[in-house]
């Protein structure tokens, strides 16, 4: 399937684009598709004066060079190649690589070159071109060598590694970053106050902190971002005035909340395990067993036993005592090969062992201390030192530069940090 979208269709009527129909079933982020690059926000490395995306967009009546936008989803690789053809008054071929084979992409390159024969110049967008395997690939390189079209390939995958060498050296790869917090409110408020395209029209209500949650939850993704605020719109019931008053915990569920699935049908058998893990917590040797045997003599699944048993080994001993880990995965090791009844015996000895070892959660909360700083700074990229230059791209994109190698470089032990430079200083495990 060829999903194709033209110049004419897309930006001829401007009447109609700065009108659009405020019954449209398009989605709020497709509405709110900046329509200039002044509206445009974000990527101020690529867009910002005398940046190269501004330099092409304000010279687009030269040519235009086959381009390769890499970057996180949902900051704005579709929105600037609709916008660089619509500057340089190109036709404009859309093609999605998830539905997309050589078919559909010669018969791009087909209406490109009836197209040329105008004088006319074609823009075939590309998105997730990484998904195009080699012989896909293959077939965009003479269109693209001879200037049938000029390419833009969106990606979020690495292009040194998913996009063919031969095209790669005849496209410029131009790295968009997440979008950061300030730019995604600054979309919201737009969506809020727009009464053509956005949300104005339904009167919504949402205070600056809830409106900051939304931006910081959707990681740098516009998209998603737009999408949640007009979910959240949407599910709102107005009140006698009119005025929708979106709560944070409407935001919370249009953004969709991680769950994981529980089986209900099961409580007496949860209720014995979680009983067995508190008696090894709290070094009960004999409550331990009790209810160690409560499960296998229930019929308890002894695998599961002993999942649970390395589980502790490491969230409640670690490395107070390293070897309980050892212990309880040699348990799961030998009940997996001999089975029940001969397993309730290792299974034994891990449990004692557990019980009577000393007990610490370091590991446990060095690790929650990380995944809380994890998440707050999902998009925070990895800092460039840290990254290995694989190809001449990543070299010439700073990969690697600053790196010291602490076998020769003792020094860089204290002097390096590891963290990205925002967490710089902060301390997960702490030795007991």
């Amino acid at each position: 399937m060829m999903s194709r979208r033209r110049t004419q269709s897309l930006f001829a009527d401007a009447e109609a684009e700065q009108l659009p129909d405020s019954t449209t079933s398009a989605p709020l982020a497709e509405r709110m598709r900046p329509r200039t690059l002044e509206e445009f926000v974000g990527q101020p490395q690529l867009i910002g004066e005398g940046r190269i995306l501004r330099r092409l967009y304000d010279g687009a009546g030269g040519a235009l060079p086959s381009l390769i936008f890499w970057g996180p989803p949902g900051t704005g690789k579709t929105t600037l190649a609709r916008l660089l053809a619509r500057r340089s008054d190109a036709e404009f071929i859309q093609l999605s690589a998830v539905f997309s084979g050589v078919k559909e992409v010669r018969a791009a390159i087909a209406e490109a070159r009836e197209t040329r024969r105008t004088a006319r110049r074609t823009i075939l967008f590309i998105d997730e071109i990484h998904r195009f395997n080699k012989a896909q690939q293959d077939a965009l390189l003479p269109a693209v060598e001879d200037g049938t079209v000029t390419l833009i390939g969106a990606t979020t995958e690495n292009p040194s590694f998913e996009v063919i060498g031969a095209l790669l050296s005849r496209t410029r790869v131009l790295t968009l970053q997440p979008l950061t917090e300030e730019d995604i409110e600054t979309l919201l408020r737009r969506a809020l106050t727009d009464e053509e395209r956005g949300l104005a029209n339904l009167h919504p209500e949402i205070s600056d902190e809830t409106l900051a949650r939304t931006a910081r939850a959707a990681a740098g993704d516009a998209r998603v971002a737009l999408a949640a605020l007009e979910a959240a719109v949407e599910a709102t019931t107005p009140d006698e005035n009119g005025v929708r008053h979106i709560t944070e915990e409407i935001i919370v569920e249009a953004l969709g909340r991680a769950r994981y699935a529980y089986d209900k049908g099961g409580e007496e058998h949860y209720n014995l395990a979680s009983a067995l893990i508190k008696s090894l917590r709290n070094s009960d040797v004999n409550a331990a067993l009790y209810w160690l045997a409560r499960l296998i003599e229930g019929g308890a699944d002894p695998i599961f036993i002993a999942r649970r048993l390395c589980i502790l080994a490491s969230e409640d001993i670690g490395l107070a005592d390293p070897q309980a880990i050892v212990q309880a995965a040699a348990a799961a090791q030998i009940t997996e090969l001999i089975g029940l009844p001969e397993a309730l015996y290792p299974l034994s000895q891990a449990t004692i062992y557990l019980a009577r070892a000393p007990k610490s959660n370091a590991v446990k909360c060095a690790y929650h201390a990380a995944a809380d700083d994890a998440r707050e700074t999902a998009r925070e990229p990895v800092p460039m030192h840290l990254r290995n230059a694989i190809t001449p791209l990543m070299k010439r994109a700073g990969y690697g530069q600053g790196y010291r190698y602490v076998h020769d470089d003792p020094r860089a032990k204290e002097e390096m940090s590891c963290l990205p430079e925002s967490l710089r200083g902060h301390e997960y495990y702490k030795d007991e």
